[in-house]
């Protein structure tokens, strides 16, 4: 999505822009369910895109304790998407004929004059600016700052979308409309409504969106849990049917014995889970020359703060910005980059700070920050709101 909006926020801008993707299937955002902060949902109005019927609108939060019982509530209201409809607003808006799919970049290659892209199938393009919106393991930067790569949080989240028809009709009712938690020992379950498939949004036609937080010890817990069933263990991330059975029956079990009732039921509906360990990733640069990197091929958060599509899209905004205001390429980067880059330190900072207390292990500093953000008073009002950054 940081490349659909720079391309969008580019044309507006004048510029004539190509995408090319490395996947050569349509994309989707399987299990993904995301919050449509206000700022997002400005820039896509900024690029005449309909936001109406972007998503389930809520009200409030709970939070509910391992007997169901109602401890917390308060007002926040939002809108609760899934990845695919954003993607889909963003992929339907940009020309079918400047977007190539199964096009894998190798390198790339710059001079004063130009960038060069160098695809796996051996064609060079040529071009005044390159973007690396190529995500957590950016061909991009990995060639600009080959010493920064991902950072494992100490935890991973189980993930899932369940229809919403399949829901019993008093955990529909208690659940359904709400952003809920649940906030077993060091650790945190939640899940909330968002767009059905193909952005159904008619009662019964929606998706709940289930988030389970869980620490897990990078050298034993996390490689078993990477491990598939022919013995071979993946990097990053393993794909949901590869997931052993005895660790979801793990999983499962341990939702007997930790969640409210009602969560309880909600993860019996669950039919193919989605494991995703938690990382983090912080560039020191965004601009090289002809060449920038954006979004989550420059900074990747821990999902509390729900900032990806935002920041990716104010990543966007701000390169625009930048090449509107200066002629030579290499100097509107730099003041991309100087635009973003603090704010961007600043939103991987709080997500470390709201995540702390979910880790495997902490150092004292990651304690202290633990106790301050592990309370239900603060996990209710900090988890997925950007407000401290625009105070």
């Amino acid at each position: 999505m940081s490349g659909l909006l720079c391309g969008l926020l580019l044309r507006r801008a004048g510029w004539a822009v190509d995408i090319y993707e490395r996947v050569d299937s349509e994309l989707s955002g399987r299990g993904a369910g995301i919050v449509a902060q206000y700022e997002l949902i400005e820039r896509l109005r900024g690029l005449g895109l309909a936001t109406d019927e972007l998503g389930v609108h809520i009200t409030t939060r709970k939070i509910l304790d391992a007997q169901g019982r109602l401890t917390h509530e308060i007002e926040c209201p939002q809108v609760l998407t899934a990845w695919e409809r954003v993607y889909r607003l963003l992929r339907d808006a940009f020309p079918p004929d400047r977007y190539h799919r199964g096009r894998g970049l190798a390198k790339f290659t710059q001079d004063a004059n130009k960038a060069l892209a160098h695809f796996s199938d051996g064609e060079i393009v040529e071009a005044d600016l390159l973007v690396g919106a190529d995500g957590i393991r950016s061909t991009v930067r990995q060639q600009c700052l080959p010493d920064v790569t991902p950072r494992y949080a100490g935890y991973c989240a189980w993930r899932a979308l369940i229809a919403e028809s399949t829901f019993p009709p008093d955990v529909h009712r208690e659940l359904f409309a709400f952003m809920t938690f649940g906030l077993p020992p060091g650790e945190q379950f939640l899940g909330y409504p968002v767009a059905g498939p193909d952005n159904d949004l008619r009662p019964m036609h929606r998706r709940y969106n289930v988030v389970w937080y869980r620490p897990a010890d990078e050298m034993t817990k996390l490689r078993w849990l990477l491990t598939d069933e022919r013995g071979a263990t993946h990097a990053i991330s393993i794909p949901p049917p590869m997931i052993r059975r005895e660790a979801i029956a793990e999983m499962r079990a341990d939702a007997e014995r930790l969640v409210a009732p009602q969560f309880r039921q909600v993860v019996r509906l669950i039919e193919e889970p989605i494991l995703q360990p938690i990382y983090d990733l912080e560039s020191p640069r965004m601009a090289f020359g002809r060449v920038a990197v954006v979004g989550d091929a420059a900074f990747v958060a821990r999902p509390h703060v729900a900032a990806g599509v935002s920041k990716a899209a104010d990543d966007a905004a701000a390169l625009a910005e930048a090449l509107q205001k200066e002629v030579d390429v290499e100097i509107a980067l730099k003041r991309f980059e100087a635009a973003r880059l603090a704010q961007n330190h600043r939103i991987i900072e709080r997500a470390r700070h709201l995540g702390a207390y979910l880790q495997a292990s902490r150092t004292q500093e990651e304690q202290a920050r633990a106790g301050r953000h592990s309370t239900d008073a603060a996990v209710i009002a900090e988890t997925a709101v950007l407000d401290f950054l625009y105070v």
